[in-house]
């Protein structure tokens, strides 16, 4: 049976999700997000992976959490598993704001340590934002495999992340300070002061754990 087309109502609201204009997509994802529809579910996934915007990527992921988790929530676990980086840390992020703890396992190590820094950074939000209550010593202790590795945005990124595991990361931190790899001694060291002082900047304290590890101190 040949299934029926959509209303004309929804029909533009999707052309309007491809227009060539970013604020007409915007609109259009507002617009879905306001008055959700189970057809919409699709192509708000669909248009996440390619759009290239990034407020409009944020109000699709919001027109998503609009949505029934039950239909938004199968297409996202499909999604993280995606060939395209943006697909994968799009589902991820809104897998984050979505909450439904039973898309933790979905979160692999090859997330964590993806080689698009931005998927993996996306991925360390999303694992801290669902890790189930009693798992962070262990979400703390596969994140601290990526200390001292990156750039200075990524390696900011996961000390943010650890920071938001609390007090779980402190035994991972004092062994990760201890590493024959300085930069993994500095990075480790840096994000501890973080933990303490949750206002001091990525840029003095990584600077100050590096002068402190170049001059053999802990």
């Amino acid at each position: 049976m040949t299934p029926n087309p959509p209303e004309p109502d929804v029909a533009r609201a999707l052309r309007a999700l491809a227009d060539d204009d970013a604020s007409v997509r915007l609109r259009a994802a507002l617009a879905v997000g306001t008055e959700p529809d189970p057809r919409f579910v699709v192509p708000l996934v669909e248009r996440s992976a390619v759009e290239p915007e990034f407020f409009v990527r944020d109000m699709l992921t919001w027109a998503l959490t609009r949505h029934p988790v039950e239909l938004t929530l199968p297409e996202l676990l499909r999604e993280v598993a995606s060939e395209r980086n943006q697909a994968r840390g799009q589902a991820l992020h809104t897998l984050s704001k979505v909450g439904d703890p039973r898309a933790w396992p979905a979160i692999t190590e090859a997330h964590l340590h993806d080689p698009d820094d931005e998927v993996a950074r996306t991925a360390w939000r999303a694992a801290v934002a669902l890790v189930p209550e009693g798992g962070e010593p262990a979400l703390a202790a596969r994140l601290a495999a990526r200390l001292g590795h990156g750039g200075r945005e990524t390696r900011r990124s996961l000390s943010r992340a650890l920071v938001d595991l609390g007090e779980a990361i402190v035994p991972v931190l004092r062994a990760a300070a201890e590493h024959p790899d300085p930069e993994v001694r500095a990075h480790a060291l840096a994000t501890e002061t973080l933990l303490r002082d949750p206002d001091a900047g990525f840029e003095a304290v990584i600077e100050e754990a590096k002068r402190v590890v170049a001059l053999g101190g802990a």
